[in-house]
């Protein structure tokens, strides 16, 4: 299992493109991590509404933010709606985290 601490971040080693989608944002993960934190530390929001917000391809918006719960920075809040009407986990920051600033 990978850690917000490794070089490479995680990918599906037996797909080439999603190997290849890791090795470009190598050097940008934590800055993107941390784009992903600090909006999600102003509001909640649901994985699309992360995406629109930061203006990032859900393919790069959601790993950063799974990055984030595994670490324990980010946890479900509760649910809003997306776009299509159907209801999404609502991401926000842990209660651990919001007075380490």
């Amino acid at each position: 299992m990978n850690t917000l601490f490794d070089p490479i971040p995680a990918y599906q080693p037996h797909s080439e493109t999603s190997t290849q989608a890791a090795l470009s944002v190598v050097g940008k993960t934590k800055t993107l991590r941390e784009t992903v934190y600090e909006a999600l530390a102003q509001t909640p929001m649901t994985d699309e509404q992360i995406a629109v917000r930061l203006n990032l391809a859900p393919n790069t918006a959601r790993p950063r933010r799974v990055e984030l719960v595994r670490a324990g920075r980010i946890t479900d809040v509760g649910k809003a709606p997306t776009s299509s009407g159907r209801m999404a986990v609502l991401w926000g920051v842990a209660h651990s985290e919001e007075h380490l600033d």
